[in-house]
């Protein structure tokens, strides 16, 4: 596509969660931190919350790449189960071999029996939970149950959920006061901010290989601000269509006209309603106008 032109080694912009490309601006690195102390803690109970498109899921990955071997960790993308079959995605993830008819009570205990010889050796395991403001209520009970796992010292299961803003809402229910209880640690995530762009734009490019000179100049890098409003996900789709723009016209730098473009083919992107600023430029003249007139009543 572009990469030879603009002498990229790969596209900068993808939107599949890669962990090389991980931006550790204040923000993200708050929240990597919480989750790299609450877990050496152990601590039962962590929530992550961010509005969609913020980096939720490469969070999640740049947390289970950054534990150390003391750790094993368990992902679950889409725990939108009934409570035996979350469990059964947990012993699967933990390598725990079960017949596809056994009990919830057998399961239970041979997903104890297995978190007791990982402890044994040393190792603490960590569950994470992505999308997690899809879980069924009950999913969320069995996840306090499995958490009620221990030993004497520590718990056997941590429990890290990812999810948009609906989670909190759905933990405050009455039913499930328990757990929202347990949540020792929380962060919520923030939008990039305009002084976190022209970094982010940079970093990116830079790890897929760019090393020429500006590449989005300042107004492209405003332009993008404004239409994305700092959520990760749409900077990276504008800016791969003013890319592709540029490269289209057989240009060497992206301007704010190649992301406008993208934002006008971008239906989630902020776009200036030019019909309304001039709607506002008439009204603010007839008003001058009639205060004219009033004036020389």
């Amino acid at each position: 596509m572009y990469k030879k032109h603009f002498g990229l080694r790969e596209l900068p912009f993808g939107i599949t969660p890669d962990t090389s490309f991980f931006f550790a601006c204040t923000n993200y690195q708050e929240a990597l931190n919480t989750l790299l102390i609450a877990a050496k803690n152990g601590e039962g109970f962590i929530k992550i919350t961010g509005e969609v498109g913020l980096g939720k899921t490469l969070l999640c990955r740049k947390f289970m790449a950054t534990l150390d071997k003391g750790f094993v960790t368990a992902y679950i993308p889409n725990p939108f189960l009934e409570p035996r079959t979350l469990m059964l995605a947990l012993a699967e993830e933990l390598e725990i071999p079960q017949d596809k008819d056994v009990d919830q009570h057998q399961l239970l205990k041979a997903i104890n029996y297995r978190l007791l010889v990982l402890a044994r050796e040393g190792k603490r395991v960590v569950l994470c939970l992505d999308e997690a403001q899809a879980m069924p209520i009950e999913a969320l009970e069995a996840l306090r149950l499995l958490t009620n796992l221990e030993t004497e010292k520590r718990k056997l299961l941590q429990i890290v959920m990812f999810g948009q803003p609906e989670l909190d809402k759905k933990l405050q229910q009455e039913a499930i006061r328990q757990l929202n209880q347990r949540i020792t640690f929380h962060y919520h995530l923030r939008p990039l901010t305009k002084d976190d762009m022209e970094f982010y734009v940079s970093h990116r490019l830079s790890v897929a290989g760019y090393a020429g000179s500006r590449l989005f100049n300042t107004a492209a890098v405003k332009a993008l601000y404004a239409s994305s409003g700092g959520v990760p996900r749409l900077v990276n789709i504008l800016a791969h269509k003013a890319l592709m723009s540029g490269f289209g016209e057989g240009k060497q730098q992206i301007t704010a006209a190649h992301v406008r473009a993208a934002a006008n083919d971008t239906g989630a992107a902020k776009k200036r309603s030019w019909s309304w600023i001039w709607t506002s430029v008439l009204l603010l003249l007839g008003a001058s106008t009639g205060l004219g007139w009033a004036y020389f009543k």
